[in-house]
């Protein structure tokens, strides 16, 4: 997400970094150039011009003439704004009801409204500590009934079922007695959508609503569709009274006006983004964090969170204990570290999150991305073809057994050479930091993300 604007802004705002004063005239065509990044990024028109006029107002002021580096207190200027922009702050669920808390998933057909439904039920459950219950309203999809009840099963979640002839208010009410009953925490219910806003559908959404009296209503909406999304949100808040925003499909958006324009045009908090298909793929929406990403500055709070709820600690104090015993790092432990990569989202979610490196702009990094991945997925079905006494003890692989493990892998014998090359290397990477008692270490800040605190050498 944000990758062209991103592009834009850190090099125009590199231009300014310098300046040894900065005034109106010479931060002029700095400003242009934010204003056109914006556009082209599909921020809203009037949101473009109240967030270049604030950064203007406050760039030639007081607050960054006084400073002693005034082209980096311009672009903390930008940053601020761009913080403003989408809401300051984290808006968190406001749950603190008499159970059952009620949320109420509204937005257009093929937002991706039943899939987030399944990802806050998991993000309810795991990180909430939350009993939670689905239900679907929809009575003119099956399929988005059957799909809930999937999604529910997945994430290990209470499914309320209902039928296509059913009305949306009874089963709603009815779901949420079902709760009560039950002593479930918070219950979820999903709504029809519609290929267009229209009256009907208001009414039907409307006549749910008043019924339920939920204490979260969120609004759906694919970041793909760019300002139309902020668009969209205006016309179903004017309905209804939204208390919050669901960004799906950000994964695959590169501009990022959605999210620039959705709080200045609603005045709603973004509360969630969608980054993919999975069910854990639903963040929190953290305006300092994704203004610290528009400008290349990474996000590493958002990296160490995900570590966090991804990375196997067992695992890791596991190896860091068998290095200090003098124990080789084996190439089940080499397998180990890039299957807790992959946990994180593959290089993907980490290059996303981490800072700018050394001006590699996102086109290259990204290239980079994509050989490394190959490679990566190579190395695992090479591993994944050796017998465990091969994988604990790579010496005895003789020429035959190559031959047999890139047969089974789909690689090359040269292939298999290198893996096990590279893994000797990363065996005295290993040994050096045991030496040096700074294994806990790297494993404590990394978390055993990349072996040697770094890249495998490919």
């Amino acid at each position: 997400m944000f990758e062209n604007l991103t592009d834009r802004l850190s090099q125009t705002l590199r231009h300014v970094t310098g300046k040894a004063k900065l005034s109106e005239e010479n931060i002029k065509d700095t400003l242009r150039e934010v204003r056109m990044a914006l556009l082209e990024a599909d921020v809203a028109l009037p949101v473009v011009k109240d967030f270049v006029n604030k950064v203007k107002e406050r760039a030639v002021g007081t607050e960054v003439s006084k400073s002693l580096t005034p082209g980096q207190a311009f672009v903390k200027v930008v940053r601020a704004e761009l913080e403003e922009l989408m809401g300051a702050a984290n808006e968190d669920l406001a749950l603190n009801a008499a159970p059952p808390a009620v949320i109420l998933m509204a937005g257009l057909q093929g937002a991706g409204k039943t899939t987030t439904a399944g990802k806050l039920a998991r993000f309810l459950k795991e990180r909430k500590k939350k009993t939670v219950m689905v239900v679907s309203a929809d009575v003119y999809r099956p399929a988005a009934i059957k799909q809930l009840e999937t999604l529910a099963g997945e994430v290990g979640v209470t499914f309320f079922p209902s039928d296509l002839s059913q009305k949306p208010v009874a089963i709603a009410e009815a779901a949420i007695r079902e709760a009560k009953l039950k002593f479930i925490d918070v219950v979820i219910v999903d709504t029809a959508g519609r290929l267009h806003v229209d009256a009907e559908m208001m009414d039907e959404i409307k006549a749910v609503h008043g019924a339920i009296r939920p204490v979260e209503t969120l609004f759906v909406v694919d970041a793909m569709t760019g300002q139309d999304a902020a668009n969209t949100a205006k016309a179903f808040n004017d309905a209804l009274p939204l208390t919050g925003v669901v960004l799906t499909k950000v994964d695959g958006d590169a501009r990022g006006g959605a999210a620039l324009s959705v709080r200045a045009i609603t005045g709603k908090p973004i509360k969630f983004l969608g980054m993919g298909e999975k069910s854990e793929a639903l963040d929190p929406f953290h305006p300092d964090r994704i203004a610290s990403r528009i400008l290349g500055m990474g996000d590493v709070l958002s990296l160490i969170e995900q570590a966090e709820q991804n990375l196997d600690r067992e695992k890791a104090e596991k190896l860091t204990k068998k290095l200090k015993k003098g124990k080789g790092f084996d190439l089940e432990d080499f397998r180990d570290q890039l299957q807790q990569m992959k946990n994180m989202g593959g290089l993907g979610g980490l290059m996303d999150k981490l800072p700018m490196l050394g001006g590699l702009n996102l086109g290259q990094m990204g290239n980079a991305q994509n050989v490394a991945e190959k490679q990566f997925k190579q190395m695992e079905a090479i591993i994944d073809s050796m017998t465990p006494a091969e994988r604990r003890d790579p010496d005895i692989i003789s020429g035959s057994r190559k031959r047999r493990i890139a047969l089974g892998s789909g690689t090359q014998v040269q292939d298999v050479g290198k893996l096990i090359k590279q893994h000797k290397q990363m065996q005295k990477m290993m040994k050096k930091f045991t030496a040096k008692g700074g294994m806990a270490k790297m494993m404590r800040g990394l978390g055993g993300m990349l072996p040697g605190g770094g890249m495998p050498k490919l």
